[in-house]
């Protein structure tokens, strides 16, 4: 049974990767409490003997030789106790073997939840690490469920071999957006949790960051550094407004990211069911930048107030409604572009 034994655990190491070192720690951990839990009279003189290069696996309980017993949990005759030890004597602390029977039974069972519960471990630790590694990344996933009463989503992920089921919560979710099991989505990575449950990877179709990784993967330019998001704000499944730069003169940003016929911002728009992107140009110049920032409106002109975070923005009367947006969405995605409250007065007042 021994050899078999350890045969068996490395057989588990070179296919699920589990270290023997951790197994065996952990089965004699189990062995002995399944074995207390029978035997609670025997808490602290039980003993296991492994040792991997005799192949050898032992449950003792050692007893002190006495002349008369008077614990029989702890204390042995001289007479039983030289079946064990030859030389025993009176005061001797002797190892007695754990019958075969019972021992192979309690070895088993630990053997086996070991096992298991190592396994979901290992295989948990893989999980983690692969999903941790794609954090403020976009993966394709599946829509697997949708919760009618809550509207939550389980999608069903994966990166390279590694797969999990990761929830998409009705705050993350597009609210235009109308998904159905079986759907193939992409969905931003967020953050990676690890929970005692296993990993929770936190998913989102909300985020900034899943337009800017559509861009990243969408425009050459941005993957490479030469065209570089600034900013983004965001109000998903409505508008997005995206402030880019290059350093390179000779390359448009703004052309880069539209594409040839305006291909690539369409792609992106598609995935995200529709939703509106205002790319413009990023400046220095915090009066340039405004005034980019209120696009498609015309500006007439940007102050800056003395606080440093606030301006007044004067634009032509016929452009007020425009520059301010419906609900006010234009006016707020621009100050929240830019970092800056944004006043607007129609010309006619200035």
């Amino acid at each position: 049974m021994n050899a078999e034994f350890f045969e068996a655990i490395e057989d588990i190491e070179k296919e699920k990767g589990i270290p023997r070192g951790y197994m065996y720690e952990k089965i004699k951990q189990a062995m002995l409490a399944a074995f207390r839990k029978d035997n609670p009279e025997c808490e602290d003189n039980v003993e296991i003997i492994l040792d991997e290069e005799k192949k050898r696996l032992e449950m003792n309980v050692n007893k002190t030789v006495v002349e008369e017993v008077e614990d029989p949990s702890h204390e042995i005759i001289l007479e039983a106790a030289k079946k064990y030890s030859r030389r025993a004597k009176l005061g001797d602390v002797v190892p007695v073997p754990v019958e075969t029977k019972k021992f192979g039974r309690i070895a088993a069972q630990a053997a086996k939840q070991v096992v298991i519960q190592g396994i979901r471990e290992a295989e948990r630790g893989i999980i983690y690490e692969e999903f941790t590694s794609k954090e403020h990344e976009i993966l394709t996933g599946i829509v697997s469920h949708i919760e009618p009463r809550t509207g939550s989503v389980s999608i069903r992920i994966s990166s390279n071999s590694e797969f999990t089921e990761a929830m998409l919560a009705p705050n993350e979710r597009i609210k235009t957006e109308e998904l159905k099991e079986g759907d193939r989505i992409k969905v931003y990575v967020v953050e990676v949790r690890n929970s005692t449950r296993g990993p929770q990877v936190l998913i989102s179709r909300t985020h900034p960051g899943l337009v800017k990784r559509l861009f990243e993967l969408e425009v050459p330019e941005i993957y490479d550094g030469t065209v570089e998001i600034k900013s983004i704000a965001r109000e998903a499944g409505s508008r997005t407004k995206m402030a880019v730069w290059s350093a390179d003169p000779d390359v448009d940003p703004i052309g880069s990211c539209v594409g040839p016929k305006g291909g690539r911002v369409a792609s992106i728009v598609n995935e995200l069911g529709g939703e509106k992107i205002d790319i413009v140009k990023y400046s220095e110049v915090p009066e340039e930048y405004i005034a980019a920032a209120l696009s498609p409106s015309e500006v007439v002109s940007v102050t800056m107030l003395e606080d440093g975070k606030s301006c007044r923005v004067i634009v032509p009367d016929s452009q007020l409604s425009l520059a301010i947006g419906k609900e006010g969405q234009n006016a707020r995605l621009a100050a929240k572009l830019t970092g800056y409250k944004i006043d607007i007065k129609p010309e006619s007042e200035s």
